[in-house]
């Protein structure tokens, strides 16, 4: 970690990390080389060995090393900012953003970036993703702003693993709103249950579905009023290109997908060989 303040102190950085051995010779040759370009200050891998040719290289048009802190899809705001005030070589801490406002993503950063700039990065990537995407959108959606489309993207975000189920998920979902349905959708209870910090990874009972929270999609008609995490860009691509389905229910194979239908009486049929799966 080469510190600001001039040729003294990088070269007193670099002989205590074993970079280079005479910190005199160091400061008369970038004297003699400064036409070069000058020093930075920063976090720097240097090669086994090098030369002092190649160590005032680095200094001058070396890129700093870069971290990285991934987001993944499907975490509230609680979950997130968890996750940025662990990420090492950061500075400050943040507080939880609201949900669904960050693009769940892998983000580079520096050593002593403020987390509060990561964060600003992912949340600025987020406006710029669901701008785009609500752009060039499919017509006749049952979505009326992209605010609804990210609420509905977050919960089609928790409901399935596989990417190439996602417009399947959001296909029904908008055929539920088009009908005047109930979404029904489970990780709306469990967000709902859990006070808004998770919305998948637990079961509910009876007593979550009639959780009077008007994020209880079971007890309530419509989308809930905000995102219950932060979808992914493939989900908010989902609900804006959903698929060709008149499909109405959906429900676990067991084995990591789903089945879809549009007549109830085959939800129960389906929901009754999942049982038989599970049994055996």
């Amino acid at each position: 970690m080469i510190p600001a303040g001039g040729g003294t102190a990088t070269a007193e950085t670099l002989a205590k990390a074993g970079v280079i051995r005479h910190p005199l010779i160091f400061r008369a040759a970038a004297w003699l080389t400064r036409h070069n370009g000058v020093l930075h200050a920063g976090e720097f891998i240097f090669p086994a060995h090098a030369s002092l040719k190649d160590v005032l290289d680095i200094l001058r048009h070396g890129k700093p090393v870069e971290h990285q802190v991934t987001i993944p899809e499907g975490l509230t705001g609680a979950e997130i900012a968890k996750i940025l005030n662990a990420a090492g070589t950061t500075t400050g801490e943040v507080t939880p953003p609201p949900d669904g406002s960050v693009l769940p993503e892998t983000y580079n950063y520096l050593w002593g970036t403020p987390r509060a700039a990561i964060l600003a990065r992912a949340e600025t990537a987020m406006q710029t993703t669901l701008a785009d995407a609500w752009a060039k959108r499919d017509a006749n959606l049952p979505l009326n702003s992209p605010q609804e489309a990210l609420i509905l993207a977050s919960i089609v975000q928790q409901e399935t693993p596989l990417g190439h189920e996602l417009p399947q998920v959001a296909a029904v979902y908008e055929n539920r709103l088009r009908q005047g349905m109930k979404l029904q959708a489970d990780p709306t209870v469990i967000y709902a249950a859990t006070g808004g910090k998770q919305s998948g990874g637990t079961g509910i009972s009876r007593a979550d579905l009639a959780n009077p929270s008007p994020y209880n999609t079971y007890a309530h008609a419509g989308l809930p009023p905000g995102p219950i995490c932060a979808p992914g860009a493939a989900a908010i691509d989902a609900v804006l290109h959903p698929a060709n389905s008149d499909a109405l229910y959906f429900v676990a194979t067991g084995t990591g997908g789903h089945v879809f239908s549009h007549f109830f009486k085959d939800q129960l049929r389906n929901i009754d060989h999942l049982f038989d799966a599970r049994r055996s």
